[in-house]
């Protein structure tokens, strides 16, 4: 004996726009011996994925942070604006306790790693998109960051 399962489309439809609404990934309801999930994934991301010890994963902030700009007045087409490619925690440094990447003022090349993105457990190297001088750091080790946030300015 089949049964089919009843589901409610404009329920299903509801669940899929608080999945936009949220930038969840997966929501799952249970009811009695009824269950719905409705799941997405997102785009994959064009960056360099390099894992890193567990340790980092636990990093806790530098006590001598680079000091951070305010992002005031940037020019979004700068072609030195280095943004998130993805919503993460950034890392200036590859493990607690060790020097930053970079500095204020600091002459980085062309495909420097400039810091690190923590995303879904991986750590994604963000590099320099041209050689020259670090005039700005955008955010704090341990913050979280957002896809298209500012994050660094090389000159």
């Amino acid at each position: 004996m089949t049964s089919a399962i009843q589901f409610d489309p404009e329920a299903i439809r509801e669940l899929a726009r608080i999945l936009r609404e949220t930038d969840l990934t997966e929501i799952e309801l249970v009811e009695k011996d009824s269950r719905i999930r409705v799941a997405r994934q997102h785009p994959p991301v064009a960056a360099v994925a390099a894992t890193l010890p567990a340790a980092v994963a636990a990093a806790a902030p530098l006590a001598a942070a680079a000091p951070v700009a305010e992002p005031a007045a940037l020019d979004a087409k700068h072609p030195g604006l280095v943004t998130s490619p993805m919503v993460g925690v950034a890392y200036l440094s590859p493990e607690p306790g060790a020097p930053a990447f970079i500095q204020l003022g600091a002459q980085v090349t062309q495909g420097q790693t400039l810091l690190l993105i923590e995303a879904m457990k991986t750590f994604n190297q963000i590099r320099a998109p041209r050689a020259g001088t670090v005039t700005r750091i955008l955010v704090e080790n341990g913050t979280p960051v957002e896809f298209g946030e500012p994050l660094v300015l090389v000159e």
